[in-house]
């Protein structure tokens, strides 16, 4: 039989390395960003058509597939999906076999037929997984592309196939192999077709929240998703989807650095907090604090709030220090805003495409108002408390995040569990609010933003109200970094002339300087072509060791991670990756590109930075020079308001790389107590901590009688 399927395979080597080109030996493209899909497939020879298809499909996805997915999971609770699932990963067993014994890994072999005959047995026909839970042995996810691949089978032009979707002809032949080795095919009766069916069905299932994700937060779900399947070969080939690739990061990172907070003299620990509060006669020595500028917040003494500015020293210091924090540098330490999450808003028996799934994820409605006319409706999203006058909660997000972002979906359930009615939109750097603005609008100039999201917010106020007949009792704006910045501009007018009747406005990680921050991105973001060799291989276990982390978080694995397993190099590229994706999906849209058509305007966007979309968008009669734009997009030129309103408050941290010292110390100076900064985070990274949580449910607290009334 291995014979047999050797011969196989060396002809289809013959056929694939006679007709195709090998990516891999193209010469890299030049440009300030990679391009991803190029660089792990090659030159998309067939794009025109490609694109063509990929709309069908995902045509035929919506009206046809997903319904029967949708069924499905409402027919069968998670639990016996996943079970399922596992028996049919286990039918697979041959294929996984015989690519493991032509690429020569006997080792795995062994592995492979252990976990069989396990799962088989004790696992009741493989529905349960004990070779993994209780003998450790980990699976592997060989299949016959990998075995092409290992004999040095050229891969071919990124094709994409009705039905299939995106592949290469390596990947096509492969899947046809994989076909002749599941004893399924050969099934005849009809009862064995109907399960197999079933068995389709199910495994089908899986891929509906991928290309749900890429149709609501991707300009152009074509590319990305070529960038996907390009990255995602790339690691099982060379098998940095294994266990070892996390575990060995883990080992090599490199100890965090310092704390680079400052506290007085005699405080060392924890405890000299304690005692330090019952010694009032410690006095101030050669502009150190003292005692009396220790205050403690609440009952935990893990929240020691220092004097932030201290007159006598310039020091800036940190509000509230975070003990624990283990930091090791402000890209990474930025990346822990993944560790931000509440698992009981996706806490459901019921698979998310399920009509009976009612986790509050899936309570968040969706709604769309009219910005302006013949263009498209604005999507927001809501949630609305039992009483509908309720004091309602607004979400500005991060920089290019839409309104399906997952931390705005915890940031409302925390929220509407503190008794407000919560409104979700997206970010205004972001293309689907581009979509529904005037032509002339082009975002990055944050009184302007306001303007135009003080229009989108008063519109969705008015349509629920009208929609609820009712009349929220209280609006507060809450905004994340580059949203952040903008609910302090919008604050601003409100303050000179208030229209829409907001009463506080929270601000997390705002950008003091907008050019600078940007200039700070740009710079992260670039770093890779400092050493551009090896590329490929770097990004792929980069992404592999996220894939690995979502895994395991998702399956609700315990994960040691006082620290993250990626080095300062990794960060920059994960991060820049990100940041290069949403200016890549405004500029696809500003340039009002078709997604079904070949087009060439990623030479353009993988030559553009931050700096390089403000010169071309920005600048204009009114803006001349990056100075004039730096005035304007200063969070500084709101001096009258950061000193004299005190419906605010401001979240930030000491070493947020989007900042510099100078910068924080000014807002510091204009906002004193109403900016509270925090001792490690870098940029949101300290968003998952008790210390953050805590102050800010205090923060937008309602009163017990309030509270009693709107909760359902």
């Amino acid at each position: 039989m291995i014979k047999r399927y050797k011969i196989i395979i060396i002809l289809l080597c013959i056929i694939l390395s006679t007709n195709f080109s090998n990516a891999e030996e193209l010469i890299r493209q030049q440009s300030k960003y990679p391009d991803y899909a190029y660089e792990y497939l090659g030159p998309d020879k067939f794009e025109k058509m490609n694109r063509k298809i990929f709309a069908f499909n995902l045509g035929l996805n919506k009206y046809a597939i997903r319904p029967v997915h949708v069924l499905w999971s409402s027919i069968l609770p998670e639990y016996g999906i996943e079970r399922i699932q596992c028996a049919y990963r286990n039918i697979e067993y041959p294929k996984r076999l015989v690519s493991n014994l032509i690429q020569g890994d006997f080792k795995t072999c062994g592995k492979e037929t252990a976990r069989f005959l396990t799962n088989t047995t004790i696992g009741i026909g493989g529905m349960f997984d004990p070779a993994k839970r209780y003998f450790k042995i980990e699976p592997s996810t060989e299949d016959m592309e990998q075995a092409l691949t290992k004999c040095k089978c050229n891969s071919g032009s990124y094709i994409v196939l009705p039905v299939i979707s995106g592949t290469t002809p390596r990947g096509a032949a492969g899947k046809l192999l994989d076909i002749s080795l599941n004893p399924t095919t050969y099934v005849a009766t009809p009862v064995l077709a109907m399960v197999k069916a079933g068995l389709t069905v199910n495994r089908t299932s899986y891929i509906q929240p991928f290309i749900k994700m890429i149709e609501s937060t991707y300009a152009d779900p074509y590319d990305i998703a070529k960038k996907a399947y390009g990255i995602d070969n790339y690691i099982k080939y060379h098998n940095y989807d294994r266990k070892e690739i996390l575990e060995k990061a883990f080992k090599e990172i490199k100890e965090p650095q310092e704390n680079n907070y400052e506290v007085p003299e005699f405080v060392e620990h924890k405890q000299d907090l304690i005692e330090a509060q019952n010694e009032p006669e410690k006095k101030e020595h050669d502009g150190k604090l003292t005692v009396t500028d220790i205050v403690q917040c609440g009952s935990n003494i893990d929240n020691v709030v220092l004097n932030s500015y201290n007159a006598n020293n310039s020091k800036l210091m940190a509000d509230i220090i975070l003990f624990d924090y283990n930091p090791q540098n402000p890209v990474v330490d930025s990346m822990r805003t993944a560790l931000f999450s509440l698992p009981e808003i996706h806490r459901s028996m019921w698979n998310e495409l399920s009509i009976w799934n009612r986790s509050f994820a899936e309570k968040i409605k969706t709604s769309s108002v009219n910005i302006t006319p013949d263009k498209e409706n604005y999507k927001f999203r809501y949630i609305m408390q039992k009483d509908k006058n309720s004091p309602v909660a607004i979400i500005y997000p991060s920089i290019g995040e839409g309104i399906m972002s997952e931390h705005s979906v915890i940031f409302a359930k925390i929220f509407y569990d503190a008794g407000y009615s919560v409104i979700i939109q997206g970010s205004h750097f972001q293309w689907e609010f581009v979509k529904s603005m005037p032509v002339s609008y082009k975002p990055g100039i944050p009184h302007q933003d306001a303007e135009y999201l003080k229009l989108t917010t008063a519109k969705i106020i008015d349509k629920l109200e009208k929609k609820y007949n009712c009349t929220f009792k209280e609006k507060m704006l809450f905004g994340t970094s580059f949203g952040a910045l903008t609910t302090l501009f919008l604050a601003d007018k409100e303050y000179k002339e208030n229209t829409l009747g907001i009463t506080k406005y929270i601000s997390v990680c705002p950008p003091v300087e907008l050019l600078y921050a940007m200039e700070q991105v740009d710079k992260n973001s670039e770093e890779w072509s400092k050493n551009p060799n090896d590329l490929k291989n770097r990004v792929a276990i980069t992404a592999a060791k996220i894939i690995q982390l979502l895994d395991m978080k998702e399956n609700n694995q315990d994960i040691n991670l006082e620290i993250l397993p990626f080095s300062e190099e990794e960060g920059k590229i994960i991060t820049g990756f990100i940041m290069h994706q949403k200016l890549s999906d405004l500029i696809f849209t500003l340039e009002k590109t078709p997604s079904n058509k070949k087009t060439d305007i990623y030479e353009t966007i993988n030559n553009m930075n931050y700096r390089n979309y403000a010169q071309k968008y920005l600048l204009d009669t009114d803006y001349k020079t990056f100075n004039d734009l730096s005035n304007d997009t200063s969070l500084l030129s709101l001096t009258d308001f950061l000193q004299n309103s005190n419906n605010y408050k401001i979240y930030h941290s000491l070493d947020d790389y989007l900042v510099n010292q100078s910068q924080l110390k000014k807002l510091k100076i204009y906002s004193g107590k109403k900016t509270l900064l925090f001792s490690n985070g870098a940029h949101l990274g300290f968003m998952y901590k008790p210390e953050f949580i805590d102050d800010l449910k205090k923060e937008i607290a309602l009163n017990q009688t309030a509270i009693q009334n709107s909760n359902p």
